[in-house]
C-alpha cells in the first residue's frame, strides 16, 4: 500500500504562485509515474503534469511553460511549482501514482487550489 498526502493550496491571486507537495509513505523500488491532476466542478478530472522515475515529464497544454513537476527522491516527494496563476486554474489538485509492472495506482485526497481576486 502506498498513500499519498498533499499539502501547499490555497488561495491565491491571478498572476500569483503556489507549490504543491505530494509526500509518499514508502520508497517505491520500481517504475513508476508519479502525476498531478485536478478537478474543477462540474468538469472531469484532467492530467495536470507527471513525471516517470527517469524524470521524464509530460504537461498538459494549458500549463507548460508556467507549471514545473519535480521529484525530491531523498524525501519521497513530487512537488508541483505553479506560476503565473489563472482562474481557470481554480480546482482540487491530486496526486497520484501508478506503478505499471503492478498494475497498481493511489490517490491523494486532494487539496484546493483558489484563483481569485
Amino acid at each position: 500500500q502506498v498513500q499519498l498526502v498533499e499539502s501547499g493550496g490555497g488561495l491565491v491571486q491571478p498572476g500569483g504562485s503556489l507549490r504543491l507537495s505530494c509526500v509518499v509513505s514508502r520508497t517505491i523500488f520500481n517504475f513508476y509515474v508519479m502525476g498531478w491532476y485536478r478537478q474543477a466542478p462540474g468538469k472531469q478530472r484532467e492530467m495536470v503534469a507527471s513525471i516517470t522515475t527517469g524524470g521524464v515529464t509530460n504537461y498538459t497544454n494549458s500549463v507548460k511553460g508556467r507549471f514545473t513537476i519535480y521529484r525530491d527522491s531523498a524525501k519521497n516527494t513530487v512537488n508541483l511549482q505553479m506560476n503565473s496563476l489563472k482562474a481557470e486554474d481554480s480546482a482540487a489538485y491530486y496526486c497520484n501514482v501508478y506503478i505499471p509492472g503492478y498494475a497498481e495506482e493511489y490517490w491523494g485526497q486532494g487539496t484546493q487550489v483558489t484563483v481569485s481576486s
